[in-house]
């Protein structure tokens, strides 16, 4: 879910002004074929990102067409609701690009805009026909959360960020490997919007300090 946007409000509706009349009908179009014609808000706000596109940041350097960055948009904006389970490989084949060109165009955006996603357990284990993993991916992540706010001194406990994709996407993956499932690492760290190096660190993180802890012996291979 994303938590902010710099010095933007996009839970308020459009102004109407042309050109937002003009962005918001352009994707609600593409939003149909996304199966989010219903969904009012999420193109409200995709309307919104996507016009913020062109005020925060030269959108043009991230070098994708009008109708890329409109589904991009979508994709940030329906992340934002839990109710909202964003099929990404049907948002790829409608944008016409790679898997790995497109991913990296949405982290451009995110960045770009501001955006912070919150990666959702939930949807990795239906995305990656994992669902019964989700209990201990959420059970492994808690525990890494206690012990390493265990580890800090009172005064920085409360600016600890466990928000970040790279978390839940390795505590999935280092889960899925106790459970001997295969999972596409790198499709994994393309979902997640990382890069190699981070991932690979954050494993070993979590591997040492959570994985071999006492209350998991036994299910570590």
């Amino acid at each position: 879910m994303f938590s902010t946007l710099a010095n933007a409000d996009i839970s308020d509706p459009l102004p109407l002004h042309p050109s937002n009349a003009i962005r918001q009908m352009y994707i609600f179009e593409i939003a149909k074929k996304l199966g989010l014609s219903d969904s009012k808000h999420i193109i409200r706000k995709a309307a919104e990102l996507r016009r913020l596109c062109d005020i925060q940041f030269d959108s043009s350097a991230i070098e994708v067409g009008e109708i890329c960055k409109a589904i991009i948009c979508l994709e940030i904006a329906a992340s934002g609701w839990e109710e909202v389970i964003v099929d990404r490989p049907t948002f790829i084949k409608l944008s016409g690009m790679s898997e790995k060109a497109y991913n990296r165009s949405l982290n451009a955006m995110q960045n770009g805009l501001g955006v912070k996603t919150k990666l959702d357990i939930r949807e990795l284990g239906i995305r990656f026909g994992c669902v019964r993993l989700i209990p201990f991916v959420q059970k492994g992540l808690s525990l890494y959360k206690d012990r390493f706010l265990a580890s800090l001194p009172a005064s920085r406990r409360t600016s600890a960020d466990f928000t970040r994709p790279v978390f839940t996407a390795v505590a999935f993956y280092l889960c899925a490997k106790i459970h001997k499932l295969k999972i596409d690492k790198l499709k994994l760290i393309g979902v997640c919007g990382t890069s190699e190096s981070e991932f690979f660190f954050v494993r070993e993180v979590l591997w040492h300090n959570v994985l071999v802890h006492p209350t998991w012996i036994g299910i570590v291979p």
